[in-house]
């Protein structure tokens, strides 16, 4: 089978939890549904048993040695399961990082303006990455943006709408920091 070009191929995770006829070893360990074990009895007898009550064959330890299966409504288990990934995945909480990009020779107004910015960021409650870039011969006094650094921090420090993460650093010809939405901010 080719693979559609331009797309990223991503393989889809299927369930592999077996039911009912996929199940293949014999004999099993035989668990009813109301979670009594029953004990170690052939495969086509827990069908049966499965069947006789309108339910689903569950493989729920296929690891063990003999495989361990449960009675059960498949349908409505896999339905839950499936419900309660998906009210996970909402409440999972996504920071979003914005960043402000500066340069060793900005301007005071220029400055203020992104200063400005970045507070408004924090004050949504979101993350800001502060980003001094670098030219040439810039790069030889990294302590200007160390300054602009400073002067960013210390006007969100006052104005109290983030604290910092990390402190600035210098990586190739950008020097970073990254700063904190306060929490009590937040919750106003």
């Amino acid at each position: 089978m080719r693979r559609p070009r331009g797309r990223a191929f991503v393989p889809v995770r299927k369930d592999t939890t077996r039911v009912n006829d996929q199940i293949r070893k014999s004999p099993v360990r035989f668990i009813d549904a109301d979670g009594t074990q029953v004990g170690i009895i052939p495969l086509e007898e827990a069908l049966r048993r499965a069947q006789d009550q309108s339910l689903d064959l569950v493989e729920v330890g296929a690891d063990a040695n003999p495989p361990v299966v449960k009675v059960m409504d498949w349908g409505k288990t896999r339905f839950e399961k499936e419900k309660r990934a998906k009210e996970s995945k909402k409440r999972a909480a996504v920071i979003e990082v914005k960043e402000v990009k500066f340069r060793p020779t900005i301007g005071e107004n220029d400055f203020q303006i992104k200063a400005k910015r970045a507070i408004r960021f924090l004050e949504k409650g979101k993350k800001v990455k502060i980003t001094v870039f670098f030219r040439l011969r810039q790069l030889r006094r990294p302590e200007l943006g160390e300054k602009i650094l400073d002067n960013v921090s210390e006007m969100i420090l006052e104005s109290g709408a983030g604290e910092i993460e990390i402190r600035s650093r210098l990586e190739g010809r950008q020097m970073t920091m990254i700063l904190n939405p306060l929490q009590d901010k937040l919750h106003k």
